[in-house]
């Protein structure tokens, strides 16, 4: 085999792999993870406010550490495995699927604010939802009586579009580590390159827990992580503070 051939072939497998996924739905999960995105994502920082509170992340390194075990040990764990699952739910019209699935991620908030976070995510994207073409009007007034979860929300704009379940919780997490890295700057504080090498931390491990997400059984799903819970029931009365969590 010559080198041009290999290349020929090597650029051929790359474009066939860029074409799975068509420009529109690519566009739309580009959209979706976008901290632009008007849901409120940017004013929660989940318990690292109080972390750097108690100084106990006061660098950039304590930051991306801290971030991508948060990253794996509770996203991961929790929402995106959540996520994972309600897409081919959303697809299926699997009324009872969602149900479980958004009772679940309400009854594992531990703590007021997070609980908050999650119902007001949840019903600023159905809102901006229902301004957008592409979703039947009997799936928003679904997703409406779950009162939904953000996850769940984020799941019906993403069964909408002709993504697959990987690269839509690819999008989820990228979002989610857009939002805690802006969250890391303005608390700890940082730069914005400092910003960048976080982010391109977590960029690097998202596969990975995305992975891991998608395989995992109802049976092993969970949300334990008692000291996030405890930091976010102190951010609640923390006396001085940026974001709501």
């Amino acid at each position: 085999m010559t080198m041009d051939t290999r290349t020929h072939m090597t650029t051929t497998t790359v474009m066939s792999t860029e074409a799975a996924l068509p420009p529109a739905s690519l566009l739309q999960l580009i959209w979706l993870a976008s901290p632009a995105l008007p849901v409120g994502g940017f004013s929660y920082s989940e318990g690292l406010e109080s972390a750097v509170d108690r100084a106990w992340v006061a660098t950039e390194k304590e930051a991306a550490n801290w971030l991508a075990d948060q990253l794996h040990l509770t996203l991961a764990r929790a929402d995106l495995a959540v996520l994972a699952q309600a897409i081919p739910a959303w697809r299926h019209d699997d009324t009872t699927r969602l149900r479980e699935l958004n009772d679940w991620v309400m009854q594992t908030r531990e703590t007021h604010e997070l609980r908050l976070q999650t119902v007001q995510m949840g019903r600023s994207l159905l809102e901006w939802l229902r301004n957008h073409d592409g979703i039947a009007p009997a799936q928003l007034q679904a997703c409406a009586a779950l009162e939904p979860s953000y996850p769940m929300a984020f799941a019906l704009a993403a069964a909408s579009t002709q993504a697959g379940v990987r690269d839509s919780v690819l999008a989820y997490a990228f979002g989610w580590a857009e939002n805690m890295m802006q969250s890391a700057i303005k608390s700890v504080p940082l730069g914005q390159s400092a910003g960048q090498r976080i982010l391109a931390r977590l960029a690097a491990e998202i596969p990975a827990a995305v992975a891991h997400a998608c395989a995992l059984p109802d049976s092993e799903r969970q949300a334990f992580s008692p000291m996030l819970a405890i930091l976010s029931s102190q951010h609640e009365t923390q006396y001085s503070r940026l974001f709501r969590s």
